[in-house]
């Protein structure tokens, strides 16, 4: 079986490359969580490492976690592995830079808002659609509010909509060019592998130490909410099943 992850170094060893490798939809399960946290957990105490650099294989980063992994007595395992994940990238000393291009959803898109930058295709597909599943989405919903602001994260939230890599600069979301790997990497050239890698994390957790704590504490009560509270509701179990069956959903409203 193929690996759901491709992993090598380059620039003498200063940048770890990590590719999702199972085009096209590049589906964020249980192995490619495992894959991209034991890849992380092994190198990002590397001491020459200045930046990670995670992009996609083939046309699109990702269509989002797997909906099957969703069910009620599947998900509880699938958050906890999840959230490992998104902790590990939000809280890694070392600069986590996502190129985006095609869809980038749900929680593709989790994983990208948990590195430290995103730079997307003017034509990426972001968005988080779980909502038209009937249910939430938890990494989200610590994420977004802090890097966009209450207002424009909960039109995205509720929604489900997907916005364009433009409409997410515009936001702030990202840094939107033709290229967002070769962006990612000219970054990487100009602004990080010149510097002391040392000192690159004790910067970063100087400016993100706050934010890092905020995400840990809030993403702990928003999993305890989506398992002990929504998916104890007739409509989040509906959603996902009709989704599965490929059937008209039919909401109880409760």
């Amino acid at each position: 079986m193929t690996s759901p992850l491709k992993a090598w170094f380059e620039a003498d060893g200063r940048l770890l490359r990590l590719r999702l490798n199972r085009p096209k939809a590049n589906l964020i399960d249980a192995a490619m969580i495992a894959a991209l946290d034991r890849s992380l957990a092994e190198h990002l105490d590397n001491p020459l490492l200045a930046a990670v650099l995670l992009d996609p294989e083939g046309p699109h980063f990702s269509f989002g976690a797997s909906v099957e992994e969703h069910r009620a007595d599947q998900c509880a395992k699938m958050l906890a592995q999840l959230h490992r994940l998104i902790l590990r990238m939000v809280e890694s000393p070392v600069p986590i830079l996502v190129a985006v291009h095609g869809q980038c959803l749900g929680g593709g898109l989790e994983v990208a808002l948990a590195g430290h930058f995103i730079f997307a295709a003017p034509d990426a597909v972001l968005g988080q659609p779980e909502m038209k599943l009937g249910v939430f989405a938890p990494a989200a919903s610590c994420l977004l509010p802090e890097l966009i602001g209450p207002m424009r994260s909960l039109d995205l939230l509720l929604s489900g909509r997907s916005i364009s890599g433009t409409q997410a600069a515009e936001m702030g979301l990202c840094i939107s060019g033709p290229d967002p790997a070769a962006a990612a990497l000219t970054y990487f050239q100009e602004h990080l592998v010149s510097k002391s890698a040392s000192s690159l994390r004790h910067a970063v957790k100087a400016a993100r130490g706050d934010f890092c704590a905020r995400v840990r504490s809030k993403l702990a009560s928003v999993e305890q909410r989506y398992l002990d509270e929504l998916m104890r509701t007739h409509d989040a179990v509906e959603g996902i099943e009709a989704f599965i069956a490929k059937r008209a959903v039919q909401w109880m409203h409760h």
